[in-house]
């Protein structure tokens, strides 16, 4: 079988954003698939990682494309001019709204079009006034110029050379993973081209109810419309649609009545080191007269916003936050949260970007590993490298998300409830007990979250989609 996967980023670029992506490349191929990878050569990354690029198989073949896309630093200039700089706020707790009968009957594009403008009326994010003129009208054109997002520039590049890759190198089905969000217009534009040909949209992250608020470049009525309707001609237009968790694949499951709920298929993230077991797990704690360490590995932004953390470690008597050293390794999004880490004083280190293999030595040089999400949908792909890890997690998450599910399934550490700062303090308390002992993380299913047999689960469905025998 020949697969032609497409991704707006890929190595040398770092990040988690990568991470699916190389998998995939990596270890399809040893389930008989040959794949092409379609990418933008100048796609903005915070930063470059080599390491990652090495794991690439030479049977893998990389087509680069231009985009007009801006460097990342300069992106993050713009987004701050449009923003004013601010954080975004967490999501809201509730649950989404269902469709109603009469929504159901129509085609899904009309479903998602008109059911999303309801919704984004309905949500606490929305005001009337964003459907009108923002109070500068330079930063709403700025906005409303790069929907669905600033990545759109890739588009005129990367649809021909996906047509010529399809043909020249005989491709039996086409993978899309995103974000960015508007790479999911190529799988409607594909579809005009090539009828009959199976194509794969995989969501990273779930879009309208979560992403859209929390880290978009524009969340504006505007945007949820062109969102709303990108995202339904993509359902409609794709062969099936992947998503990396069971809420993302509920969530469109529900947004999408009329369309057969077998269409959506869950394949989760995963880690790509050795999975870890009882014998190569080490015990988390250290003297009492050392500091115990937890490190955040990951960018800041808007759903993993610190500042119920920040709180939760000021609270601490001065004897125990005297024992604890909080590790952030990554981009920190905005001024703000920076500012709110930074007042944790003598208590945080703040360490910047770092390649992949760097940061998984500060796995393993480390007591707990820390995780932050207000997301109740989306799951962080740094989770994954945590339970790859072999150490503890820590998590201020959301408490009815699928991050608190998957915890309490492996067992791979606690959580609290990431808007409640005195919960998250106990467990900070907690965990500076010498005589705390987590619970046994459950192997087995750690194990099964490896990116090999993940790969395997993707070639299950392509051969399925596909009717071949690989």
């Amino acid at each position: 079988m020949n697969l032609l996967l497409i991704t707006f980023s890929f190595p040398p670029a770092g990040g988690v954003g990568v991470l699916r992506a190389l998998s995939l490349a990596k270890y399809l191929p040893e389930d008989g698939v040959r794949v092409d990878v379609l990418t933008a050569r100048n796609a903005p990354a915070v930063g470059k990682d080599l390491s990652l690029l090495r794991q690439v198989p030479d049977q893998v073949t990389v087509h680069r494309t231009w985009t007009l896309d801006l460097p990342f630093w300069l992106r993050k200039s713009v987004k701050k001019v449009v923003t004013g700089g601010k954080a975004k706020s967490s999501p809201s707790n509730e649950v989404s709204p269902r469709l109603t009968n009469e929504a159901s009957s129509m085609p899904p594009t009309e479903v998602s079009f008109r059911a999303g403008q309801r919704r984004a009326e309905e949500s606490p994010h929305f005001s009337r006034e964003a459907a009108k003129p923002a109070g500068n009208p330079i930063k709403q054109a700025i906005a409303n110029l790069l929907l669905p997002d600033p990545q759109i520039g890739w588009l005129p590049f990367a649809l021909p050379a996906a047509e010529r890759i399809i043909r020249e190198r005989a491709i039996d089905a086409v993978v899309i993973t995103v974000p960015p969000f508007s790479s999911v217009r190529l799988a409607t534009r594909l579809r005009k081209i090539f009828p009959s040909l199976p194509i794969v949209v995989d969501f990273r992250d779930e879009w309208l109810t979560t992403t859209l608020d929390l880290v978009s470049f524009n969340s504006n009525s505007r945007a949820r419309m062109v969102a709303h309707k990108a995202e339904a001609e993509a359902v409609r237009d794709s062969s099936v649609v992947v998503l990396v968790t069971e809420a993302a694949k509920c969530e469109l499951q529900a947004r999408y009545p009329g369309v057969p709920k077998e269409k959506f298929v869950c394949i989760p993230n995963g880690y790509d080191t050795t999975p870890p077991t009882a014998e190569s797990a080490s015990p988390a704690g250290r003297a009492p007269q050392q500091k115990l360490v937890l490190t955040y590995i990951g960018t800041v932004y808007g759903s993993t916003a610190p500042g119920t953390f920040v709180e939760a470690v000021k609270s601490l008597p001065e004897d125990l936050r005297a024992r604890l050293c909080v590790r952030f390794i990554g981009h920190i999004e905005t001024p703000a949260y920076r500012e709110q880490l930074l007042s944790l004083g003598d208590t945080v280190e703040l360490k910047g970007f770092v390649p992949q293999a760097e940061a998984l030595a500060a796995i393993r040089d480390t007591d707990y590993l820390l995780l932050i999400t207000h997301d109740r949908i989306n799951v962080a792909a740094k989770f994954y490298d945590y339970l790859g890890g072999g150490k503890p997690i820590l998590g201020a998450v959301h408490r009815d998300g699928d991050v608190r599910r998957l915890l309490e399934e492996t067992r791979a550490g606690r959580w609290a409830d990431s808007s409640d700062p005195q919960a998250i303090r106990q467990m900070l308390v907690d965990a500076l007990d010498p005589a705390f002992a987590a619970s046994a993380p459950d192997y087995e299913r750690i194990a099964a979250y490896h990116r090999r047999p993940l790969a395997s689960r993707y070639a299950a469905l392509l051969r399925k989609l596909t009717n071949a025998d690989i």
